[in-house]
């Protein structure tokens, strides 16, 4: 037993405030973990969600465990004892149910860390009686769970506010009757919205579940916490999925159709958070979008709360939500142009022309906050050299626009390479490739160096690479994965492939037909693929596809007649 680290975790809950405990028996125990550390899990509001929707069960406590830190884990691997849960310091292997939200590719090697350090077999096939039903839900989930189907026994597909409960009822009634743990794995297979690979039905693609109307369900902070990401804040969602048909963006595909919550839902956050002495941090895909927007602000202003978003939408942010946000201490703006050229931006359905970025730009300086922060893609469907030279542009055009309008501060540009992703139109095309995408990094860099009020950041581009790998993925990249944890974990990426004999090429830089079986066509998010295919076409004409319209039909999600019956069946 090594105390230092059961220490550590009680402090850590000592600090948190809105965190449920529960004696260890006196209910039904089901881990919820996140594949990253605490200061990044503690930070995702979908994983507080989950954690207040179980523990509001009589029947179920839910606690939660964390990838440890780098020291951390070398002291458990020390130590020899298993992975631990922060409210009561019990093992992972102890609970018979686990639940990971995995919403960024590169955790799945901390999946099976996790698995592995709380002595849980990484395979389903290798699990018996006794050990946890492993369950995993979020976007990566959602949108391809070929990677790990050979280490998870269920998927959530969509949204798990609804799924969470009919789940749980299906298993404490299995238990209740005497049944197995394969008894209980079966009767999830008939849950809509699960989907279970050893006992799935290939002709029958699993509906992805959505909840028509969010205000049935909190979406608010759980548990206020400090060492997160965003210490000093309550978040609030606003919004749910969104409607502008940006072609490169899965979830504005997969959390289809766009659904707001009401103005009075969110005062109740704004009003907590005001109690809390803390920050509103809004939550959404586009907050500006947000249709009463200015019903919205009214309030916020009312509340006189420090308030603070993400990013905006720059054809869509008001006045006075500048104004708030600078009033809030906001330091910097975030907007996503995604390209520096227009034509990239109608390529991608973007819907953004120059003035309306300079015109939010001058808003936000004339308004007191001095930084912009942009984000961009390089590797794009149709890009040219023109079109990274038109980065370089856009950002002293910006620059031009923020000196012309007070007193400028700094211009950030986050330059990323763009990854196809699965359920866009672009899921049938390769990826840049990536000695052409570092070259233009490169480039961008070297044009901006000499400006010192332009501060350029990307991600490692072999990262952004394998994220591809990861999330266009299919079985057989599952077996890379556990090969590569065999042999020390992801820095061992390279040789499990090899060992493996899988070309990566395969993965990244083929085009794919528009009749392939594709590894994520066991799922179906509602959007239909001749829609998909109509969109990829347009993005070649630079068509322009409005936002989404009340029930209207063009890609299917709203005009499904699932639509009518709720939730139930989605």
């Amino acid at each position: 037993m090594n105390w230092q680290l059961i220490e550590k975790l009680k402090l850590r809950v000592s600090r948190e405030q809105g965190g449920q405990k529960t004696a260890p028996g006196a209910k039904t125990g089901f881990a919820l973990a996140f594949p990253n550390e605490y200061h990044l899990g503690m930070s995702n509001l979908g994983f507080q969600i989950i954690y207040r929707e179980i523990n509001k069960r009589r029947d179920t406590a839910c606690e939660r465990i964390f990838l440890p830190s780098a020291a951390d884990r070398s002291e458990y691997a020390r130590s020899g004892m298993p992975l631990l849960c922060v409210e009561n310091q019990r093992a992972l292997y102890e609970f018979p149910l686990v639940g990971f939200a995995v919403s960024f590719e590169l955790d799945y090697f901390n999946l099976l860390e996790m698995l592995h350090l709380g002595r849980v077999p990484l395979r389903s096939a290798d699990r018996g009686e006794a050990d946890p039903i492993i369950i995993a839900g979020g976007p990566c989930a959602t949108f391809n769970p070929a990677p790990l189907s050979e280490f998870v026994d269920a998927f959530v597909i969509g949204e798990g506010e609804e799924v969470i409960g009919e789940l749980l009822d299906a298993y404490h009634r299995r238990r209740e009757q005497g049944g197995s743990r394969q008894a209980v794995i079966q009767a999830l297979n008939i849950i809509p919205g699960l989907y279970v690979p050893a006992l799935h039905d290939a002709a029958k693609p699993v509906r992805r579940r959505w909840i028509k109307n969010l205000d049935c369900f909190s979406g608010e902070t759980a548990i206020v916490a400090d060492q997160t990401e965003f210490d000093a804040m309550y978040l609030v969602e606003v919004a749910r999925g969104c409607g502008r048909h940006c072609r490169f963006c899965m979830a504005g595909y997969c959390f289809r159709p766009p659904r707001s919550r009401s103005v009075a839902a969110i005062r109740h956050g704004v009003e907590t958070a005001g109690k809390l002495h803390r920050k509103v941090g809004l939550v959404g895909a586009a907050v500006s979008d947000f249709p009463d927007m200015d019903l919205l602000c009214v309030m916020l202003a009312s509340e006189n709360i420090g308030t603070s978003v993400a990013s905006l939408r720059a054809d869509s942010t008001t006045a006075e939500l500048v104004r708030i946000l600078a009033a809030s201490g906001h330091r910097t703006i975030t907007l996503a142009p995604e390209a520096g050229s227009e034509k990239l931006r109608r390529v991608i359905n973007k819907g953004l022309d120059e003035q309306a970025l300079l015109r939010t730009v001058a808003m936000a300086l004339q308004a007191g906050i001095p930084n912009v922060k942009l984000y961009v893609m390089i590797g794009l469907p149709e890009e040219k050299e023109s079109d990274i030279e038109a980065v370089r542009i856009m950002a002293h055009t910006v620059l031009q626009c923020m000196q012309d309008n007070g007193r400028a501060g700094t211009l950030t540009l986050s330059i990323n390479p763009f990854v196809p992703k699965p359920f866009t139109p672009f899921q049938w095309l390769p990826m840049a490739d990536q000695a052409t995408v570092a070259s233009r990094l490169k480039q961008i860099e070297k044009s901006l160096k000499g400006e010192k009020r332009v501060k350029v950041q990307s991600e490692s581009v072999k990262e952004a690479y394998l994220q591809a790998v990861l999330a266009r993925g299919d079985k057989l990249v599952g077996q890379a994965l556990l090969q590569a944890h065999l042999l020390g974990g992801r820095k061992y990426w390279k040789q499990a492939l090899k060992l493996l004999e899988i070309d990566e090429a395969d993965y990244l830089y083929r085009l794919r037909e528009p009749g392939e079986e594709l590894p994520w066509d066991v799922i179906d998010v509602g959007v239909e693929k001749s829609y998909l295919l109509s969109e990829l076409e347009k993005s070649r004409r630079e068509a322009f596809t409005p936002v989404c319209a009340p029930l209207c039909t063009r890609c299917g999600v709203c005009g499904s007649n699932e639509l009518e019956k709720g939730t139930t069946s989605i």
